[in-house]
């Protein structure tokens, strides 16, 4: 099977919830967050205008994007974040109900075609966690098409 670089991040909206509690609830640091009702700003801090509709944390998982290999795999990461996340499945499905959305997105950038397998534990645990799974998909183009560079 070829190589992939892959990153997973945990993203959760909710329409009210103050952030503060889903980082300490989760014991994750998010890399974004906004609670509902503060006033919209660019990654400057400068104000856009407006406020946001709803609550947004998003936490990167990994550091960087990781290449597929021994003992590395987006099945291996998803398994190991839903080890952590068990701990919080009340607290999870709580926000489901409230009308919030916590999902999985891993982004997968790939020159060749792959298999990724979930197994059917992880599959019913993501479903207990009340977790959506996205897949960003971004094709390299392939070695031979790349842009030669000048020397």
């Amino acid at each position: 099977m070829s190589e992939y670089e892959f990153t997973v991040s945990l993203r959760i909206r909710h329409p009210t919830l103050d952030p503060a509690v889903l980082t300490a609830t989760l014991g994750i640091e998010p890399q974004h967050s906004w609670r509902a009702g503060q006033p919209r700003r660019d990654a400057a801090g400068e104000g856009l205008g407006g406020t946001h509709h709803d609550s947004y944390w998003m936490a990167r998982l990994m550091a960087e994007p990781e290449l597929s290999g021994a003992g590395m795999s987006v099945e291996s990461v998803i398994v190991q974040t839903l080890t952590h996340l068990r701990r919080a499945q009340t607290f999870l499905e709580r926000l489901s109900d409230e009308g919030g959305v916590a999902e999985l997105l891993v982004s997968l950038y790939a020159r060749e075609s792959f298999r990724i397998e979930l197994p059917p534990d992880a599959l019913c645990l993501l479903g207990r966690l009340r977790l959506t799974v996205a897949l960003d998909i971004h094709p390299h183009p392939p070695l031979a098409a790349q842009p030669s560079r000048p020397n």
